[in-house]
């Protein structure tokens, strides 16, 4: 009984080997080759990245997206090659990723924030901004979360998500920017010799542009 049972044990291993060997075989050819072409095309993507406008924090984030999609397309097919059967297991696979993404609903808004603003440009690192209460030198972009430096050296974190779908005000965008002073005279005061010692101020600061021509007008006569 042991040798007969020894028999048929070799002989469906026979048989799985006749039968799943040269799939085996071949899936694991193509695993490595595609493996290979993968790693290839990953360090295309980076090099074409590298050449064009993309911001440069970007670029790592794409890449490595680029690498895992590529790999979940080569191991779903190298299963199906060996017969595994895929639909229950993309079923599972995308019930996962919807309880994942419901989850993390808040990080991947900010996560398609970062992407935004990475791809869109509305504002850069150095520039100052104005968006969501706070003022300030923008310092660090990343995937996640956007870093200020206030005036008063405060360090402000605020989500991407926030910035990228909401307004904000970019004071760097343009090489020149207006000042607008108010001051205060009172009713007895000669208004004219008022704007003609603004002029004189404005006129000795070589800070201050003569074009585009500036503009002294009285704004309001409040109660005082």
């Amino acid at each position: 009984m042991n040798e007969l049972n020894a028999v048929n044990y070799i002989d469906k291993i026979v048989d799985f080997g006749i039968e799943y060997g040269p799939k085996l075989l071949g899936a694991i050819l193509v695993l490595v080759l595609g493996l290979w072409i993968i790693k290839l095309i990953t360090r295309g993507v980076a090099k074409s990245l590298s050449k064009s406008k993309i911001d440069p924090s970007l670029t790592p984030f794409l890449k490595s997206l680029t690498n895992i999609l590529l790999k979940v397309m080569l191991i779903i097919s190298v299963m199906g090659m060996i017969g595994i059967q895929m639909t229950s297991f993309i079923a599972v696979l995308g019930a996962a990723g919807l309880a994942i993404g419901m989850a993390l609903s808040g990080t991947l808004q900010n996560f398609a924030g970062g992407v935004m603003i990475l791809i869109f440009k509305p504002f850069k690192v150095g520039d100052f901004i104005e968006a969501e209460g706070y003022m300030g030198t923008v310092i660090s972009i990343s995937i996640f979360t956007t870093i200020l430096n206030t005036p008063d050296k405060k360090r402000i974190i605020i989500p991407n998500a926030s910035l990228a779908n909401n307004s904000l005000t970019n004071y760097s965008a343009e090489p020149q920017r207006r000042v607008d002073w108010t001051f205060g005279i009172a009713y007895g005061d000669d208004v004219e010799n008022f704007r003609k010692a603004i002029n004189k101020f404005l006129d000795e600061d070589e800070r201050i542009l003569k074009e585009p021509e500036r503009f002294i007008g009285l704004s309001e006569l409040a109660d005082s």
